[in-house]
């Protein structure tokens, strides 16, 4: 979906250089030369574009649903770290980009989903992600969300990032997370509470192409990853007026549950030691959130997570 609309903007910015108006694609080559830092520096935030209709019809669509499990304390800052991707990532836009379920649950919190830097290279398209609430997926900009003293923010980082979407199968619960431990890094430099969190329903939304590891289409898929920075699944779920085949998603239910916070203490150079175990309190938290809340939510009980 993000690709197709930052699609449109970019062939529009063509049309633009192109057409009469090519003067307006020079202003805003301009605008984009002293503001091209802003995506790293908490974005460009508008609440009218996050309380569009639209979105309203968006969540209710499948549906999604916000789940709080513990109060968190405005006093601190924290990083979400959201499983799984999913094609859509569509728990994580629904609940922390637009609508008032995040700020009624969780009061004097800003959420700030990061997403890859690379999307904010596409004219126009960059403005309109950023007056969502999205901002780059970087190191400074994590650092610039979490570093306020007086707390208030959320970090949202979906963990498995752009690979984790190749995993992306109906009842699938294989998380990429054993080697990314740069979100436990980031949290102990800024003191930043860890908040494990995990959307039911995420890898429903859309039918895979199947392609297990070690096949032709996975080897193909993993190179272009590497090269472009994302992840193309060759995915299908329902059409406008029939159910058998298009790129519109199931309507399945969503529901991203927040879980309790790890406290973290501040520590500007944690040891390789230190990072391991903090992850690996993490991933223990994680599965305990998703064992407590699976059969709520129609996974069966011999199920389990899946780290890799």
């Amino acid at each position: 979906f993000l690709s197709l609309v930052a699609e449109f903007c970019c062939g529009f910015f063509v049309i633009l250089i192109l057409g009469k108006f090519w003067f307006l694609a020079v202003l805003y080559l301009l605008w984009l030369y002293f503001d091209w830092e802003t995506p790293c520096m908490g974005g460009r935030r508008s609440q009218w574009v996050r309380s569009w209709t639209v979105w309203k019809y968006f969540r209710e669509y499948f549906p999604i649903h916000l789940i709080k499990t513990s109060d968190l304390s405005p006093n601190h800052n924290y990083l979400f770290g959201f499983h799984p991707h999913g094609v859509l990532v569509a728990g994580a836009f629904g609940n922390f980009c637009t609508g008032p379920s995040f700020k009624n649950l969780f009061p004097g919190l800003t959420p700030y989903l990061h997403i890859m830097p690379i999307w904010f290279s596409c004219p126009f398209f960059r403005e309109y992600i950023m007056s969502a609430g999205m901002v780059s997926a970087s190191k400074e900009s994590v650092s610039y969300v979490l570093n306020n003293e007086g707390g208030g923010r959320a970090s949202v980082i979906v963990i498995g990032g752009a690979e984790e979407s190749l995993n992306a199968h109906p009842g699938n619960l294989t998380l990429n997370i054993l080697r990314r431990k740069g979100f436990i890094k980031m949290a102990l430099k800024h003191g930043a509470h860890l908040v494990p969190v995990f959307s039911f329903g995420e890898n429903e939304l859309f039918k895979q192409v199947a392609n297990p590891k070690g096949s032709w289409l996975r080897n193909v898929q993993e190179k272009l990853q590497k090269i472009m920075g994302f992840a193309l699944p060759l995915f299908h779920a329902r059409g406008v007026f029939q159910y058998s085949f298009g790129l519109i998603p199931y309507r399945q239910p969503i529901h991203t549950v927040v879980g309790s916070p790890i406290p973290v203490k501040r520590n500007l150079n944690p040891t390789t030691e230190e990072i391991d175990q903090l992850h690996a309190l993490y991933l223990q938290k994680l599965r305990q959130l998703f064992e407590e809340h699976k059969r709520n939510y129609g996974i069966p009980e011999h199920k389990s997570l899946i780290f890799e």
